[in-house]
């Protein structure tokens, strides 16, 4: 069984080297005026656009389809932030060009998609061998009349992972089963541990943790309604598991436990490599985010433990464009990359947890240690945190831009701002982007 290791590197580094050129690409492909693809002298191309790293592409499993059907020729583009992806995916589906046969969605996204672009993307309705997936996962692409406007690919149960060496220099155990049961069944006990952390930590200049906002993600994702409710009205301003993640989250900030960084942005990536913070609220895919960013020299002294609570952050899907001329042959590629056995293979080599309930029982997920992080049993703990992420997930059109606009409030009480006049902040914002 393989462990997690340099094949991580290989798959940031393809996302740094083409991200660029994937923002600013138009069709790429040359068959057709809308996606790219096409069909020439018995040759089928098949563009997709991608982002982060999904595990698609890195992997070999292009390669291998391309090998298996000789025919077949695919050609993806790789944008590392999703938030410019997805702004770009937006102006050219209403554009009608631009696009690719196949595109990936984000799970903040699918509700946008599902309400507004249902006509611009394919039904994978009765798509053979496509039963395997969790009960929830399916149905956050799927339109009100029953379309099916993608296949899923990986989740985000979420853990905690944590520097071993920071956490014995402040007399915290660091065995990761008693690590966890530290904070068990609550993220106030997670704060708390952060507190001691800070009171009797010796060695240097280090915060418990990265971000206000990766805990406040954690929290909040851990219930069916988050930032809407089932009638589809917007709750953000009121729900009570907000307000408590607001409440908890901008503790840690003014108390100084995190260390002022958002993640994903810049400052982020060379916290990690200088080892500035000692936890992180983490989704199985960014493990390998992490051991990329924080580099060869903190191999081992990270290590993984349960989070105090099962959550759900992130995730994706694979559409096909409803207008590409290589429609059948997208939607077939589709289907063997979210496959088990595909899905299988791409949480073992880089650690994306499976959306496909038959995948999460097989062996190579539930054996699956990662080497980089201390030899953590990560198929056992990201596979238990599935289980606990809520059967149903109710899903608005605004939620990406809904999150990454809490994540910015949080960031003005990491600067200083009072925490109520970052709230009114907030809400203003939220209530410019949503309408």
């Amino acid at each position: 069984m393989g462990t997690l290791g340099s094949l991580r590197a290989k798959a940031v580094a393809t996302v740094a080297a083409v991200g660029a050129l994937a923002l600013v690409a138009g069709c790429g492909g040359g068959g057709d005026a809308a996606t790219g693809g096409g069909k020439k002298d018995g040759k089928v191309t098949i563009t997709m656009g991608l982002f982060g790293v999904m595990g698609i592409k890195e992997t070999g499993l292009l390669e291998q389809y391309e090998k298996e059907n000789p025919d077949v020729d695919i050609k993806a583009e790789i944008a590392g932030d999703e938030q410019t992806y997805y702004t770009a995916l937006q102006t050219r589906l209403a554009a009608g060009n631009g696009l690719k046969d196949i595109q990936g969605i984000e799970i903040g996204r699918a509700k946008e998609i599902t309400e507004t672009q249902s006509d611009k993307f394919a039904d994978f309705t009765g798509t053979a061998g496509t039963d395997h997936f969790l009960p929830w996962k399916q149905s956050q692409i799927s339109t009100a009349d029953g379309k099916v406007l993608g296949l899923g690919t990986d989740i985000g149960p979420m853990a905690v992972c944590y520097r071993k060496d920071y956490f014995e220099k402040a007399g915290l155990p660091t065995d990761r089963e008693e690590v966890g049961k530290l904070w068990e069944g609550d993220w106030s006990k997670y704060v708390e541990v952060g507190r001691s952390f800070k009171k009797d930590f010796k060695g240097g200049d280090v915060a418990y943790m990265d971000s206000a906002s990766g805990l406040f993600n954690a929290m909040v994702y851990g219930h069916s309604e988050q930032y809407y409710d089932e009638k589809g009205e917007l709750i953000h301003d009121k729900n009570p598991v907000v307000k408590e993640a607001w409440g908890l989250s901008a503790d840690a900030a003014e108390e100084g436990l995190t260390a002022k960084l958002r993640q994903f942005q810049p400052g982020w990536d060379p916290g990690l490599a200088n080892g500035t913070f000692a936890t992180a609220v983490c989704p199985a895919w960014m493990l390998s985010h992490i051991s990329e960013k924080a580099g060869d020299a903190n191999k081992g002294k990270w290590d993984v433990a349960r989070a105090p609570k099962g959550a759900n952050w992130g995730g994706s899907f694979l559409g096909v464009i409803e207008k590409s001329p290589v429609k059948e042959e997208a939607q077939k590629l589709v289907a063997w990359l979210t496959a088990p056995e595909q899905q299988a293979h791409i949480f073992k080599e880089i650690g994306n947890i499976p959306s496909s309930e038959k995948a999460l029982e097989s062996a190579d997920v539930k054996g699956a240690k990662s080497e980089y992080f201390s030899d953590a049993p990560i198929g056992e703990i990201f596979g238990a945190a599935a289980k606990e992420i809520p059967d149903k997930q109710v899903l608005g059109r605004k939620d990406g831009t809904i999150k990454d606009t809490f994540s910015q409030g949080l960031a003005l009480v990491e600067q200083g701002t009072a925490r109520d006049k970052a709230w009114s902040t907030t809400m203003e914002r939220i209530e410019k982007a949503v309408g």
